[in-house]
């Protein structure tokens, strides 16, 4: 005899809080912020048709405007960026970099969405260009800022890291991809051989309505989403930059360094270290590498590690 469950159509059972789960959700995906009940559904239905119009705009403003006007265009359209810190000067001729090292100075950035170095040039004033891993062709078009592709060869990468550093200052999300839990994911340690011009910045953003995160959706949409946020948020926190004896150049390993830098973001924005890796993610998610999305079953990772 077969046993058979029925599930009563008024489940009084409420949803254990996130604080109260036996272990930790680290990876999910889906668009929606907020669980679709009748009146959150039908408050986003409604909200759509001025969402994209508006996301567009928004999206126009940051690449077609100025860098040091982006900032105020985004407050004008409701798109709050918040800066802590104080970021290091720009190096130019009359203000040389005082190590005289002939590098720029390599930002490093935790990794909420692919907007995360825009945010950060629209915090510095100017135009910061960004490697990246894997992002869609449309978001490169409509990108206010210069973007590299990783190849995924240590040594090109390098090169072209340095190359780039020699040309100016430099943005990198070592993490590889987005976590939108308060997690960060393992550094990759390839940034502290590169320079010791090395600032960590933590960057948080808040969505009240859509994910501009996908891992089996079409990133081209990313920056959409996020925009069509009522009114999407943003906060841009620059550490110090970190000191030439905590460097690889004075002996240290390039892992110890990346994970302090690691340790140092977590704890500035109260998150937890996890040893888990795009690959970790995209596994979870979409059953593939990260490489091509192809669809599958949404799992949820909960496995923490330490740093």
């Amino acid at each position: 005899m077969q046993e058979g469950y029925i599930v009563p159509p008024k489940l009084e059972v409420k949803s254990v809080s996130t604080d109260k789960l036996p272990k930790p959700i680290i990876f999910h995906d889906g668009r929606l912020v907020q669980k679709p009940t009748p009146l959150i559904a039908l408050l986003t239905i409604l909200w759509i048709p001025i969402a994209f119009p508006l996301a567009c705009l928004r999206i126009a403003a940051g690449s077609l405007l100025p860098m040091h006007m982006v900032y105020y265009a985004f407050w004008a359209l409701g798109v709050h960026v918040i800066i802590k810190g104080t970021p290091p000067p720009k190096v130019t001729k009359s203000n040389p970099n005082p190590n005289n090292n002939n590098s720029g100075v390599l930002f490093i950035c935790s990794h909420r969405t692919l907007l995360d170095p825009i945010f950060l040039s629209a915090a510095l004033g100017r135009p910061i260009p960004a490697v990246t891993y894997s992002v869609s062709r449309l978001s490169e078009i409509i990108s206010p800022i210069k973007t590299v592709r990783l190849s995924r060869d240590r040594a090109t990468d390098a090169a072209m890291i340095k190359k780039l550093l020699q040309e100016g200052d430099l943005a990198i999300c070592p993490e590889g991809t987005t976590c939108r839990e308060p997690f960060l994911l393992r550094f990759s340690a390839l940034f502290a051989e590169l320079t010791d011009e090395l600032v960590p910045v933590a960057m948080v953003n808040r969505m009240s309505m859509f994910h501009g995160t996908t891992a089996r959706g079409w990133k081209g949409m990313d920056p959409f989403y996020f925009f069509m946020n009522p009114s999407p948020t943003y906060e841009v926190t620059f550490l110090n930059k970190l000191p030439k004896e905590l460097t690889c150049a004075i002996g240290k390993s390039s892992h110890d360094v990346a994970n302090y830098i690691q340790r140092v973001i977590a704890a500035t924005l109260s998150y937890e270290c996890t040893g888990f890796t795009r690959k970790d993610k995209y596994r979870a998610l979409a059953g593939n590498d990260g490489v091509v999305v192809e669809k599958g079953h949404v799992l949820k990772a909960n496995k923490v590690m330490g740093c």
